[in-house]
This record gives C-alpha cells, sequence and structure tokens, in this order.
C-alpha cells in the first residue's frame, strides 16, 4: 500500500496527494502533524529513503534555528528532535513498499509509484 506523509497547509505536499489522486492507484494519507510517526517509524522511513535523518530536517524552520542549529547533533538526536517538533521533517514522503521519496518536487514522486 502507497503511504503518504501529509501536510495540508503545504503546497508541495498538497501537489503531491494531487499526483497520487490522478494515479487511480490506492494510497493511505498520514497527516504527520497529527498522528506523529514513533522513533522506530521514522527511523524505518529515514532507511527506506536511504538518507542521513539531516536530510529529512526542514532546516530553515523557526524550532530549527532557534534550537539546533550549528548543534553537532547524533542521528538519535536529529530524529527526537523531528519527533518532538513535526513540522521539523520534510514533505510530503511517499512510501511505496521498500521504497520511499521525499516529493520535492512533487513529480519525483512519479518514479516511486
Amino acid at each position: 500500500m502507497i503511504k503518504i506523509y501529509h501536510n495540508p497547509r503545504c503546497r508541495k505536499s498538497r501537489e503531491g496527494l494531487q499526483i497520487l489522486e490522478n494515479s487511480g492507484k490506492e494510497f493511505e494519507i498520514i497527516k504527520y502533524l497529527e498522528d506523529i510517526p514513533s522513533e522506530e517509524e521514522l527511523a524505518k522511513i529515514i532507511k527506506k529513503l536511504n538518507i542521513n535523518p539531516i536530510q529529512l530536517v526542514r532546516k530553515n524552520e523557526k524550532v530549527w534555528k532557534e534550537n539546533f542549529k550549528g548543534k553537532d547533533l547524533s542521528y538519535h538526536e536529529i530524529v527526537k528532535a523531528m519527533i518532538e517538533n513535526p513540522k521539523l521533517i520534510e514533505r510530503p514522503i511517499v512510501i511505496n513498499n521498500n521504497k520511499a521519496v521525499i516529493g520535492r518536487p512533487p513529480e519525483t514522486i512519479l518514479e516511486y509509484i
């Protein structure tokens, strides 16, 4: 089952959702600001994306700049920061089985569905 980690207030996330809707495939919407992923779940997403956790962080968010910018954070500390402040998580994220992609630009989603 395809999943999209979605923020309805984000234009890129809405564009990613539209791509999935147009695909005609079944998918699940996870509003990650309300249904915050667990540390284990976020670690699995990072592994499927094949990235370091810092690559999933929205570094221009105020909370990042004020609390974390310039600090030498461990993998666990970065993941914990995203769980405690889910708006730090880059979006949208689309997962299809063992593959995942950050939909920036949204068109990259097409390669994974």
